[in-house]
């Protein structure tokens, strides 16, 4: 599959997310997503793990889009849904839920009854790297699903970016399709707002990771204030628009 394109591309949200699914592409990812699956934490020893590319998740209709990193080893591989199931997670939705935008502060499984209104959640990976950090050639292969999610979240009007790698993600993303012709003005700091010459609104946060979160990088206010805007901004715009 080329950076630019998918082919036979699909036409809603729930047949791209089949096709994720369903993707190879990487194979030094899909074997280590498969023996974390096989070998398992003993916590979870339980558990029977996803072991796949990771899905998106929320409202089709969404006016929000989070974009993350990639999945957890232990989280989102296990669970089969982002930000489910790890400490990231556990950090996020209570402040999702507080905004408005998730139904309940608790993420277990794919199976808990969580919605999302107004926001879709994915990722600049699908498949969960060694030690977090995918390769620039696996950040390339999967970059064609962000292009075809972008298309089909018709009324999208903010990113929230999380993490330098996400925010990186986007102005590829923005790259491909023309929107912007360079990335030199963008610069990645917590809380920084931009538009796009498309006049899509981007927030930009650090990632709700551990090691952010337990040092006190990342509060729990200061996250909040980036969605709090992120709503703000997607309301103030559609009103604007009508």
């Amino acid at each position: 599959m080329s950076p630019s394109s998918v082919s036979s591309s699909p036409v809603t949200l729930d047949e791209l997310n089949a096709k994720i699914v369903d993707c190879s592409r990487c194979a030094r990812l899909r074997e280590h997503c498969t023996n974390v699956a096989a070998v398992r934490r003993r916590a979870y020893a339980g558990w029977e793990y996803w072991g796949r590319p990771v899905p998106s998740f929320g409202d089709p209709n969404a006016r929000v889009l989070i974009l993350g990193l990639a999945p957890g080893a232990h989280g989102s591989n296990r669970t089969g849904r982002p930000f489910t199931g790890d400490g990231s997670g556990d950090f996020l939705f209570p402040v999702l839920h507080e905004a408005g935008f998730a139904s309940q502060p608790k993420a277990i499984s794919r199976d808990d009854g969580m919605q999302l209104h107004d926001l879709w959640i994915t990722a600049v990976a699908r498949c969960a790297p060694p030690g977090n950090k995918p390769t620039t050639d696996e950040l390339r292969n999967c970059a064609p699903w962000l292009d075809e999610e972008m298309r089909l979240l018709n009324n999208l009007r903010v990113v929230v970016c999380l993490g330098h790698i996400a925010f990186d993600g986007l102005l590829s993303w923005a790259l491909r399709t023309d929107i912007i012709a360079s990335r030199r003005e963008f610069v990645f700091t917590h809380a920084t707002e931009f538009i796009l010459p498309n006049c899509l609104n981007v927030i930009t946060s650090y990632h709700p990771s551990l090691q952010n979160t337990n040092t006190g990088r990342l509060t729990r206010p200061m996250f909040l204030e980036v969605f709090t805007r992120a709503r703000m901004l997607a309301e103030a715009r559609t009103t604007k628009s009508k």
